[in-house]
């Protein structure tokens, strides 16, 4: 008895007719990653619109730094930092960094909770294209955030006398910003995977907290440090962000080239505190791949 063979018979009896076009599949594929991204991102903003009081905190708090330090250190006598730099343009970039930095430190907490209430197993058995994109949706959203408080730290020490950058100073202090904060926000969230619990994370969070601020340039220059925290402020990720960036607020002409930081082995160049930067990031995102494999594969 014969049996006839249908057109869909012979399309899959063509060769390699079960494998897809692999150039189309890898596009589709990061198109569902950038979708599942935005979509997940999406949700972290809806959360924050539904409690705004962490953005206003986040903005609220070095705005109270900025004019609590700068009374502080009203009546210090005259050029003690230098000539014509006044302490609110020498914190100002500090106060960047450091909120740039705990906002990023605090990433991992959104992420801690969703496993704790049990979110995280619903998107992990979700058909996701990649659940990488859990992580990068937290990370696009602590930047952002982080732009939208230096925007508003840049602004406020404008007014309290720290001046303006210019134009292309203000994209390298996004720049900065963005570096330090995504190593930062990879270190928090991997922790958010390889702690237990919340309380474990808050527990981290503090104990490092303040400790990276002091011991770094943000309150105060390597010169009036005690020998040994110098060393410990010179390997401070920090520093390399805050150098720079005071440097932009302090100088009007700048290059690659410009000396920014002198640790207590030689000067560093602009170009050269940058490396660290991204030498930094590339470590810690390294060193984050096989735990991230672990709980996300």
């Amino acid at each position: 008895m014969s049996q006839s063979i249908t057109p869909s018979q012979l399309d899959s009896l063509a060769p390699n007719a079960s494998q897809p076009d692999r150039m189309g599949d890898r596009e589709n594929v990061m198109g569902e990653f950038i979708q599942e991204t935005l979509a997940l991102t999406k949700r972290l903003f809806i959360q924050l619109k539904r409690r705004p009081t962490t953005l206003m905190a986040g903005i609220v708090q070095p705005l109270m730094w900025l004019i609590l330090f700068g009374a502080l250190f009203y009546n210090a006598p005259q050029g003690f930092l230098g000539d014509d730099i006044n302490y609110g343009k020498f914190l100002a970039p500090g106060v960047i960094v450091f909120t740039a930095f705990s906002g990023a430190l605090n990433a991992g907490l959104p992420v801690m909770f969703d496993r704790e209430f049990g979110f995280l197993n619903r998107f992990l058995v979700a058909p996701l294209a990649s659940r990488y994109s859990i992580v990068a949706a937290s990370t696009l959203y602590i930047i952002s955030l982080a732009f939208i408080q230096t925007a508003a730290i840049v602004v406020a020490s404008a007014f309290i006398g720290a001046g303006w950058p210019s134009l292309v100073g203000l994209g390298t202090i996004a720049a900065i910003v963005f570096l330090i904060v995504v190593g930062v926000t990879a270190l928090s969230l991997s922790l958010s995977f390889a702690l237990p619990g919340h309380i474990e994370l808050i527990a981290v969070i503090f104990v490092t907290n303040l400790p990276l601020l002091f011991a770094s340039t943000a309150l105060a220059p390597l010169s009036f440090m005690a020998n040994w925290l110098q060393w410990i402020a010179s390997f401070n990720p920090l520093t390399y962000a805050i150098e720079p960036i005071r440097y932009l607020y302090l100088n009007e002409t700048w290059g690659l080239d410009s000396t920014v930081m002198t640790a207590p082995w030689g000067s560093m160049n602009f170009a050269a505190v940058l490396v660290v930067l991204l030498v930094f990031d590339a470590i810690v995102l390294t060193a984050i791949q096989p735990l991230l494999q672990r709980r996300l594969g």
